[in-house]
């Protein structure tokens, strides 16, 4: 009698993965993320031919529907994503969990996201670590706050501020769907709170390793930023218009608790590659904001003083901004200088 091997089974899938060993992330790692065949209530992203992208998700019974036909929930289902689905008028989708940076540019929003490019940017340069104290104000629609949960993970704190209701439930709403649990939970190290920042953070007596800004006027809140942060910690403000960036970094410089405030943007190009045609794609994601981050110096500590002179001008007549002490007295070159 021939003994069938154990490793085989001739009655298995042959598009099966015969290693599939994939137990699901844990769920006290509060990533959003799941291993595994799709579940109910699971969200997926379907992807046509043409780029075009529909997220939603799997319900028992229902059918997705677009001008290509229909698809059946059922038959998402239980299966491993990563594979393509035929609709009932021969449109094909590709079908995968969305990722984050996928996620935050569909959602439902009340203002504007923090795209992920930027986001990126914000986890790296504020070094976001596992177990940060984070503050944020306001909280728009919850895309920097997913990227700050998943940075921090369940051992850190994010304390979000935002002034509008209106926002406020529209960022619970997406956070909970993506980092959520199953029973409706919201995420352990995330507070939502509503009101302002620059007066409920210095009542609080709250200390954070971080202070994220995004609002019209984050000078208004530095003070109470100055005061909530250990000696270390970074302040980071992300602003949209050039005359926010200049009064912002002055506002810091004259401050005085913080190092040399560091400004920057990033630019995101994609490139087109087929065979010997290679070349930049013919859009991309230029401005979107500003970033701005300092450090705060320890009580009663100032940084040393700039050995470089500011250029001919930048503090002269026609600058009505803050104005640090040492420069107070500098106007326009001299002629012929």
């Amino acid at each position: 009698m021939n003994e069938q091997d154990p490793q085989h089974d001739p009655q298995q899938d042959p598009e099966q993965d015969p290693r599939q060993d994939s137990p699901d992330v844990p769920p006290e790692a509060w990533g959003g993320v799941h291993r595994g065949p799709l579940r109910t209530g699971e969200w997926v992203r379907l992807v046509d031919t043409k780029g075009r992208k529909h997220n939603f998700a799997l319900v028992p019974g229902k059918k997705f529907f677009s001008n290509k036909g229909s698809v059946d929930h059922d038959d998402m289902i239980g299966r491993e994503e990563g594979f393509t689905l035929t609709s009932t008028a021969g449109g094909e989708y590709l079908v995968f969990r969305p990722l984050l940076s996928e996620f935050v540019v569909s959602m439902p929003r009340g203002a504007a996201v923090v795209y992920p490019k930027d986001a990126a940017q914000i986890v790296a340069m504020a070094d976001i670590f596992p177990g940060a104290d984070v503050v944020e104000a306001g909280v728009g629609s919850g895309a920097l706050t997913c990227s700050l949960l998943r940075a921090v993970g369940p051992h850190g704190k994010v304390t979000s501020y935002e002034r509008r209701e209106e926002f406020a439930e529209v960022a619970r709403r997406n956070v909970d769907q993506f980092l959520g649990g199953p029973d409706g939970s919201s995420h352990p190290a995330w507070s939502l709170r509503l009101g302002d920042l620059a007066e409920e953070l210095p009542a609080s007596g709250e200390r954070y390793d971080r202070v994220i800004l995004d609002m019209l006027a984050p000078w208004e809140c530095l003070d109470a930023a100055a005061g909530a942060l250990r000696p270390g910690g970074i302040v980071c403000a992300y602003v949209a218009t050039t005359t926010q960036l200049s009064k912002f970094t002055e506002t810091v410089r004259v401050h005085g608790g913080f190092t040399e405030p560091h400004a920057w943007e990033s630019l995101v190009r994609d490139w087109h590659v087929e065979g010997l045609a290679v070349r930049p794609g013919h859009s991309m994601i230029g401005h979107t904001a500003f970033l701005v981050t300092a450090r705060r110096m320890a009580p009663g500590q100032s940084p040393p003083r700039k050995r470089r002179r500011p250029a001919p001008g930048a503090y002269g007549p026609d600058y009505t901004g803050p104005r640090p002490a040492d420069v107070a007295d500098l106007g326009e070159p001299p002629a012929g200088g």
